[in-house]
């Protein structure tokens, strides 16, 4: 296994939410992979983890042992001394925060400090809670009931330090806080440690004492992070250049069958329906992936994993080439039918005793908003014959669905691309909606002559003339080289090279096939047969007359769409809505003095985006209304004592006690349930979007979707059909 491959692995094992370390940061840091293991202390942290676990499960846990647990992790697994970990009256008030709108005062339990000079630096702040208390759930024993993982983001955005790790002894979640940026969470499991020890040898590599003190300042976890964030945005971006390419695969298949059958086959529609048809099944994959990494639809159920996951389809498909080449796809359709009809259950649902899946409804899925997708025309009551589908093969599919999971990264040191597995998970919806803002740069348009697709720098792809092309060649060299650089950005030396590249017998045979055996045609193109770029197949870049292409546009730039990144609408919204969801900060009132207003109040705002593009800040205001929902909730309703005979007070989402009458809504008890309530409900009652791009419209659904959407489950609920409409706007 390749040390990249090795990496790949055990980030996939652990939980990430947010930007995490970079493949080219973990190539640089770790050449060789990971830190072994101790095979003795391997043992020894079995017999303490089940000694521990077997005491937390009795009838009376002990506190002693959950904390002797604890410090175990820490001294003998990460390998810190006691000098390192202050505790209790050693800890300085300076790193406790007091959080004055919800009158509680956060501390950490411990903090691992550097103390190699005379000032002690924290280095990373913990708090331990226990084991029944999740790290991401509710704290319902506390006036300010937040989660310990939000509580953890409080403290060292409070104190100023950057890491902070938040433990129940099972759980063990590291928070990453750098100052105006995007946060990240990342929880490693006690049990999966024995189960699978490549995630403890990443625990322990990333964690351990040495990674603190035993490095070179540029070798630290706190500067792995930082670099990595600047390699997130080749992340997007190569996430984008794939899916943009995936669009001109789809849409070069089905100009080719187009093509093959007389031009017939797409009578009537317009170049823009096609190109936004495409974008809308890149679109309608990238809601599916979602949905199924995070468990959202019934990915595990043998009948939808086998007739309707796009995960597994992509797994079959890829089995398939890889034993009998990609060329027998190339002959096989039904790929295509089982997205269609994948499309279709989610739009419609499924209801039947064996599947049963909601009706997602809305626009993204509607399968008469680009009929001609299914074979049929725009009129309802006309259906086209069997015959008349896209043919769209197996082979085109499998790259459509491998240009969202499967990413091309650079490997450090020059050396081939490594195919690397994508996880929707550890991806901001804000960077998804960035993805296909690039998108909105091109469109698709009918060449009028011959057209060549020349390869440049990612950003500098371009198409242009035939025609164009001699013409700038018969002014000269000199001239010509100019001209080539400026549109490819490549340098002129490069140019030379390139040109003076012969095509190989089967580079020549290919570049026929798509001059359409034109020997005329054939002579002017094969001079720049250097130039012109390769598709997913292996086929040049050679459009003949008549045949659809996409090309850059000016439509993005034209409507202001741009991306903005969540490190800069976090704190834009916070300052933003403060006035409007407490009452104090309008008043002047210090913070211990800001009382939140009851959730009909919150529910009654309206908040506008006139220039929304993907939605950027509209994701952060439902991100952030809805938590404050949640807490007027919570004050609403405490957990009762055990024992004491009082109930779960019922109430409504505008915070009216329950009255019982059919179709009510209730406020549910598990904090999960809650949150996903409150982003739909302010969704849809709180929010609105305006922007002169209906595509940049389309990805603003998709981006407010992805945040509202709550895992299946197949009993209805009251108002559940209306609440998934909502999410739509």
């Amino acid at each position: 296994m390749s040390i990249a491959r090795h990496h790949n692995e055990w980030l996939s094992l652990i939980e990430i939410s947010g930007p995490f370390l970079s493949l080219p940061v973990l190539m640089r840091i770790f050449p060789q992979g990971l830190d072994a293991l101790d095979r003795d202390g391997l043992s020894e942290l079995r017999l303490a983890y089940e000694e521990w676990l077997d005491d937390q499960n009795s009838l009376r846990p002990s506190p002693a042992i959950h904390s002797v647990w604890v410090r175990y992790i820490f001294e003998h697994v990460l390998g810190f001394e006691k000098a390192n970990l202050l505790e209790g009256s050693a800890i300085p008030v300076t790193l406790k925060a007091f959080v004055a709108e919800q009158g509680e005062t956060l501390y950490p339990e411990l903090v691992v400090v550097s103390s190699d000079s005379s000032v002690q630096k924290p280095r990373m702040l913990i708090q331990v809670y226990p084991i029944t208390q999740g790290l991401e759930k509710s704290m319902h024993d506390r006036r300010w009931k937040a989660s310990p993982a939000m509580r953890m983001l409080e403290l060292l955005r409070a104190t100023g330090v950057q890491l902070g790790l938040a433990t129940n002894g099972e759980q063990w979640m590291l928070v990453n806080a750098p100052k105006g940026e995007t946060s990240t969470f990342v929880s490693w499991y006690a049990a999966l440690w024995l189960e699978e020890p490549l995630t403890l040898r990443a625990y322990t590599s990333l964690l351990g004492a040495s990674r603190f003190f035993s490095v070179a300042d540029e070798d630290t976890l706190e500067v792995m992070l930082k670099d990595s964030v600047n390699e997130q945005q080749e992340v997007t971006d190569q996430l984008g250049y794939q899916v943009r390419r995936a669009v001109e695969v789809l849409i070069r298949a089905v100009d080719k069958a187009d093509q093959d059958r007389g031009r017939a086959l797409l009578k009537d529609i317009q170049e823009s329906d096609l190109y936004e048809a495409a974008l809308t099944v890149m679109m309608r994959l990238v809601f599916l992936f979602s949905a199924e990494e995070r468990g959202l639809l019934l990915l595990g159920d043998p009948l939808y994993d086998q007739n309707y996951a796009v995960s597994t389809l992509r797994a079959q498909l890829r089995e398939t080439a890889d034993q009998q080449g990609e060329d027998v796809l190339e002959r096989r359709f039904d790929a295509w039918y089982r997205l269609l009809a994948t499309f279709r259950a989610v739009h419609d649902g499924i209801h039947h005793d064996r599947l049963n899946l909601p009706a997602y409804g809305g626009s993204l899925f509607d399968p008469d908003r680009y009929p001609f997708l299914e074979g049929r025309s725009y009129s309802p009551v006309s259906q086209r014959s069997q015959g008349d589908i896209l043919p769209i093969s197996n082979r085109t599919v499998l790259h459509l669905l491998e240009a969202l999971q499967i990413l091309r990264v650079k490997v450090p040191g020059g050396g081939p691309t490594e195919a690397r597995r994508l996880s929707f998970r550890s991806l901001d919806v804000e960077q998804i909606g960035h993805v296909y803002e690039g998108l909105l740069d091109h469109i698709a348009v009918r060449a009028k002559e011959p057209v060549l697709g020349l390869t440049g720098t990612r950003d500098k792809e371009l198409e242009i003339t035939l025609s164009t092309l001699l013409a700038e060649e018969a002014k000269g060299e000199k001239s010509f080289f100019a001209f080539l650089k400026e549109q490819t950005g490549r340098s002129e030396n490069a140019l030379h090279n390139t040109l003076q590249e012969k095509p190989d017998v089967f580079t020549s045979q290919h570049m026929q096939i798509a001059c359409n055996n034109d020997a005329k045609m054939y002579e002017q193109v094969a001079k720049f047969a250097g130039l012109v770029r390769e598709d997913d197949f292996g086929y040049p870049a050679v459009f003949l007359p008549g045949s659809v292409y996409v090309t850059a546009g000016a439509t993005r730039r034209a409507t202001g769409t741009h991306y903005t990144p969540r490190s800069l609408t976090e704190p834009i919204v916070q300052h933003t809505l403060e006035p409007l969801v407490y009452t104090g900060p309008a008043e002047g009132l210090p913070k211990e003095q800001w009382r939140l207003k009851p959730p009909a109040k919150v529910l009654d705002l309206k908040i506008c985006d006139m220039t929304m593009g993907s939605a950027g800040f509209l994701v952060q205001v439902v991100r952030y209304l809805s938590e404050r929902l949640v807490e007027a909730w919570d004050a609403l309703t405490p957990i009762p004592v055990p024992g004491s005979g009082e109930g779960w007070l019922q109430i409504t989402p505008e915070g009216q006690s329950a009255t019982g009458k059919p179709g009510e809504l209730i406020i549910p008890k598990d904090d999960e349930e809650r949150l996903i309530l409150a982003r739909r409900l302010v969704a849809d009652r709180c929010i609105y979007g305006v922007d002169k791009n209906p595509l940049a419209v389309d990805i603003a659904k998709l981006s407010i979707w992805l945040t509202t959407m709550d895992k299946v489950n197949c009993t209805p609920k009251v108002g559940h059909n209306q609440l998934r409409r909502c999410s739509f706007l």
